[in-house]
């Protein structure tokens, strides 16, 4: 008694094809699309803890500049006198900060003044652009 051999289905040359020019090209630019949508928000992200950063980095560089005020009886003439001993002041215990705390997270130069608008002094980052003014991550900011 001989058993029937399993049939397997014939398939055609066309049919054994893999995916044409056109498939891999949509596929790509829809690959493409999600790559550009995610990367957006992570750089978002990026600029959004930035300005966290910066904000912290005032109110840190504020706490810094009172405990120089405690130490010395004034506040400093500029930023540059948290980090070396000015030559005039009597009660330094510092180095109060370093030199590159004294920049915000765009590496630009945080702005020092005394007396401040509204209290004793002003610390203000010019946000991402460097520039007075702006919105979003190119505001100001200042220590409160």
């Amino acid at each position: 008694m001989s058993h029937p051999r399993p049939q397997t289905a014939f398939r055609s040359p066309r049919s054994q094809q893999g995916f044409s020019l056109l498939e891999i090209i949509i596929v790509l630019v829809l690959i493409g699309g999600i790559l550009v949508l995610v990367g957006s928000r992570v750089m978002g992200g990026a600029d959004s803890g930035k300005v966290k950063l910066a904000q912290s980095q005032l109110q840190t560089l504020s706490g810094k500049i009172e405990t120089y005020q405690l130490d010395t009886g004034s506040y400093p003439a500029q930023l540059s006198d948290l980090v070396t001993q000015p030559g005039n002041v009597a009660g330094w215990l510092g180095p109060y900060a370093k030199e590159s705390e004294l920049l915000d997270p765009w590496k630009n130069p945080i702005e020092y003044r005394i007396p401040g608008e509204s209290q004793r002094f002003d610390l203000i980052s010019l946000g991402a652009d460097g520039k007075a003014g702006g919105d979003s991550v190119d505001a100001d900011l200042r220590n409160e």
